[in-house]
């Protein structure tokens, strides 16, 4: 499965699928999406996944994306935190 979407820094993909799958609670970031999905009650199989509604590709997607995003903000302030008081 070809990823579509482009990093800026690629050197950052690896990082950034551990983060995926911390996120949805699995060690295989390739199985992040159907964790979230089981989660979401959104029937989501391996392969071909074009008849499910756009919705339903929403909640999944959506769901990984703001979780990453909150992870992301938590760890710069805690990082912005932690050079303030290395100060």
């Amino acid at each position: 499965m070809a990823k579509k979407n482009k990093i800026l820094v690629p050197e950052a993909r690896e990082g950034l699928d551990q983060l995926k799958a911390k996120i949805a609670n699995t060690n295989d970031p390739q199985k992040a999406k159907y964790e979230v999905a089981a989660e979401q009650h959104v029937s989501l199989d391996q392969g071909y996944n074009g008849n499910i509604k756009a919705k339903d590709a929403g909640k999944i997607g959506g769901n990984i994306g703001g979780n990453m995003v909150q992870e992301l903000v938590k760890m710069g302030q805690q990082q912005l935190q932690q050079n303030r008081n290395d100060k």
